[in-house]
């Protein structure tokens, strides 16, 4: 069973699946040293890290949008952002790991790593608390989706895609959620009538929810990479809906935006 990764930023699903599988290992543990190899990204010295967290017990491991938090007693937090190509990797002996950003090494000989070749990855001390809601959040509601779209001229794929307005949606998984949702992805934000935002809504809950049992049950071990294998519109390998229309491919830079005509276009605010 191989595992299908493309290089673009973990989302909701991948994130969620990473922080359960390192909280399985770490929680309850020790951090015994931290080192920082690339400062430039870190908001505070690395002495100051190592000051702060060296010491502590590992309490739980969270998601907010596409951070990973990693809670240590005594209140202290570092936050673990991947960007667009950071990866989690275990220390093991002997193995060699590259791009190193930081390194975390817990009692009992266990660790991991923060790694990113383009050297982007962020780790940050205590990163403050974001008033965005997070895209699984209690206070992503039908009245908030509503809210910030009712004023928005962007394209709905663009609004969903704005971390200042909802966290934690990237691009494939938007795309998921627009075909669930049957909204072409180029539907003006502002003119998707309020019935078809609730629909919208809840198709943002469950396509992520979905996304994180496929890949809990198919890549339980999962801690990087991001696994697209089993979507069914953001797909390369896949030419028709699951309904049998065919998915057609709007390129803008690197950005592809996969729909078909299933989806209705929103253009005009009248409804």
């Amino acid at each position: 069973h191989k595992k299908r990764i493309q290089h673009s930023m973990p989302e909701i699903p991948d994130l969620e699946i990473f922080a359960k599988n390192l909280a399985k290992r770490f929680i309850g543990k020790r951090l015994e040293k931290v080192e920082v190899k690339v400062p430039a990204r870190l908001n505070i010295s690395p002495e100051e890290l190592k000051a702060a967290l060296e010491g502590c017990q590992l309490k739980k491991i969270t998601r907010q949008g596409k951070t990973l938090l990693f809670e240590f007693d005594k209140d202290k937090v570092l936050g673990l952002h991947l960007m667009l190509h950071g990866e989690i990797r275990l220390l093991e002996k002997d193995l060699e790991v590259k791009f190193v950003i930081l390194e975390l090494h817990f009692e009992g000989d266990e660790g991991f790593a923060l790694t990113d070749f383009q050297r982007r990855a962020t780790p940050t001390f205590n990163p403050e608390k974001s008033k965005v809601p997070d895209a699984m959040s209690k206070e992503m509601t039908v009245a908030y989706l509503k809210q910030i779209l009712s004023t928005k001229r962007m394209q709905i794929k663009q609004a969903l895609l704005d971390q200042k307005l909802i966290r934690g949606i990237g691009n494939a998984y938007v795309d998921e959620i627009l075909w669930a949702a049957r909204i072409s992805p180029f539907s003006i934000s502002k003119a998707i009538p309020e019935e078809r935002i609730k629909t919208l809504h809840k198709a943002i809950k469950d396509v992520l929810q979905k996304a994180i049992k496929h890949i809990q049950k198919e890549h339980p071990d999962q801690l990087s990479g991001e696994i697209r294998d089993f979507l069914k519109i953001h797909n390369p390998k896949v030419k028709k809906s699951p309904e049998g229309a065919e998915i057609m491919v709007d390129k803008k830079g690197s950005r592809r935006t996969y729909y078909t005509k299933e989806q209705e276009l929103f253009q005009n605010e009248t409804g």
